[in-house]
């Protein structure tokens, strides 16, 4: 496809919503929506028995969800992704990580939006306290064992499809499988 114009449609600090004139590849025109949206990153605090999770309220939703800890930058900002797991791990739990291992990078919703999520392991956890943003603090931290983490995501008791599709690169990194 070839952009011929775009236009913002709505923007706020978190988003801009587009509207793009695109050529398709027969030649016909059309117009394409597209969210940009600053990158994000998810952790996965790992302490060789089981994970911190954090479970918040999902306005969009209605529902409070038990998900990794993970996060957007503040409006005008740009820390690297490790930078940006770390400040999550430690807004969100509390938690500090000696090591960060990058496990992969998701596309967030290929088809509408430009934005990313890098996923991260976190180890050598040491406990702190959380550093909450306002829209965090009716948030709540448990740790949970790995078979009751899965027993979890079958039941549907977890259902956020970046957290399910991290822990696929987590399992895919212990059986040896690295990202490039």
């Amino acid at each position: 496809m070839e952009q011929l114009s775009s236009r913002t449609i709505y923007t706020n600090p978190w988003m801009r919503l587009r509207e793009d004139t695109i050529r398709r590849s027969d030649g016909s025109v059309g117009i394409y929506a597209v969210v940009d949206k600053v990158d994000w990153a998810m952790v996965i605090p790992f302490d060789g028995e089981g994970f911190h999770l954090v479970e918040q309220y999902r306005y969009p939703l209605g529902a409070r969800c038990w998900e990794f800890p993970a996060g957007t930058p503040p409006p005008g900002t740009a820390p690297s992704p490790v930078e940006l797991a770390h400040n999550e791990l430690r807004e969100e739990t509390g938690l500090r990580a000696d090591r960060m291992t990058l496990l992969g990078t998701l596309a967030t919703a290929p088809a509408s939006s430009n934005q990313r999520g890098h996923c991260f392991l976190a180890t050598g956890l040491t406990p702190g306290e959380p550093q909450r943003e306002p829209e965090e603090q009716d948030m709540r931290t448990a740790w949970f064992s790995r078979a009751r983490f899965e027993a979890m995501i079958l039941r549907g008791e977890i259902t956020a499809s970046h957290a399910v599709a991290a822990y696929g690169l987590l399992l895919m990194h212990e059986r040896g499988l690295s990202t490039p």
